[in-house]
């Protein structure tokens, strides 16, 4: 069996966020030549969101920016052939879910992506509200998550809410200015790269790792 390469990348995403949804299943394709290991920095992108949801036309964008990304969305969406319910036009608050990612990052990569992909597909595809306790209970229970980590989690837990702060602060040390955001090496790229440049990423930052390059 071939060894793969160790990559290390850091992502800051959002579940509610349709772009990093795409992003993810892009970024999964350079398993196939790599061995990822992810840091995925959670950052709330719309934390002002009732729980119980609102209406995409209630968000702070004009008329003509939200055409533009729908638009966008709609053609990347086609490109990849990801299941999506394009009348989904409803968006949550996200800051439990993304807590309860943050609780399941110690009980190992298999655990944390099933419940990674299902916060996803709960909210794109089957159109459920991640910001509802209930909801998440009934993921995370689907997810067979002990029921320690779900309670951690809805508590909106102290030491989950630093770790949270701490992906605000690199944040703003990189100065992101959106989600998605893949940083490879000393590479940035923001919103939805293509497979190729993700792989052009990848193969430069090893390169500069093997000669001793500051990353």
């Amino acid at each position: 069996m071939m060894h793969k390469a160790e990559l290390k990348i850091s992502v800051f995403s959002d579940y509610i966020c349709p772009f990093c949804y795409i992003g993810h299943h892009r970024l999964q394709q350079l398993k196939q030549d790599y061995d990822l290991k992810i840091n995925w920095c959670f950052v709330e992108i719309h934390p002002q969101t009732p729980v119980q949801g609102m209406p995409t036309t209630e968000l702070d964008y004009s008329d003509q920016q939200w055409q533009g990304i729908v638009n966008s969305l709609n053609t990347l969406i086609e490109q990849d052939q990801l299941p999506f319910k394009h009348e989904h036009q409803f968006t949550t608050n996200s800051h439990k879910a993304l807590l309860l990612a943050e609780a399941c990052k110690p009980l190992g990569a298999d655990t944390f992506y099933q419940l990674h992909n299902r916060l996803f597909e709960a909210f794109f595809v089957d159109m459920l509200n991640i910001g509802d306790d209930t909801v998440l209970k009934q993921i995370a229970e689907e997810c067979k998550l002990p029921a320690g980590i779900i309670e951690q989690a809805l508590s909106n837990d102290s030491e989950l809410e630093k770790h949270l702060a701490l992906y605000l602060q690199y944040a703003e040390k990189v100065q992101l200015s959106g989600v998605p955001t893949i940083i490879i090496g000393n590479q940035t790229l923001p919103g939805v790269s293509s497979v190729s440049t993700l792989k052009k990423a990848a193969e430069k930052s090893l390169n500069q790792s093997k000669n001793g390059a500051m990353i």
